[in-house]
């Protein structure tokens, strides 16, 4: 069974750290894809790594911030998020693909169709705020 399970979330006081997990079962990692959706709010990019690109994806309001990662051992990937901030709270998704994809393609496909797409994670709420 083809199954995406994430983990990491809670609440943090700003400038605390988190780290995400999403493990896959039934595929191999390749492309992975972290997204995240506040209440109202449109989904969007957070992050990326794909086999295909010489370095991971960060959207600018994370980069320098968040650090992406993989163990392909465990087949899952992580997103360590430092210096949190009451912005960054929403749910964050992970999305997924065995296919050798970049980070670019996969991102623009999801966001087009992410209601038709079946390899999302559950989605763990991260909440921001003192």
């Amino acid at each position: 069974q083809v199954q995406l399970v994430e983990s990491g979330g809670g609440w943090v006081q700003p400038g605390g750290s988190l780290r995400l997990s999403c493990a896959a079962s039934g595929f191999r990692l390749d492309v992975v894809g972290w997204f995240r959706q506040a209440p109202g709010q449109e989904r969007e990019r957070v992050s990326c790594v794909s086999s295909r690109d010489d370095s991971p994806f960060y959207a600018d309001s994370v980069r320098g911030r968040f650090t992406i990662s993989r163990d392909s051992a465990k087949n899952t990937v992580y997103l360590e998020m430092n210096n949190l901030q009451p912005e960054d709270t929403a749910v964050y998704y992970c999305a997924a693909n065995h296919l050798r994809t970049t980070c670019s393609t996969f991102i623009e496909t999801l966001l087009e169709y992410q209601h038709e797409y079946k390899f999302w994670g559950q989605g763990t709420q991260v909440t921001v705020s003192s």
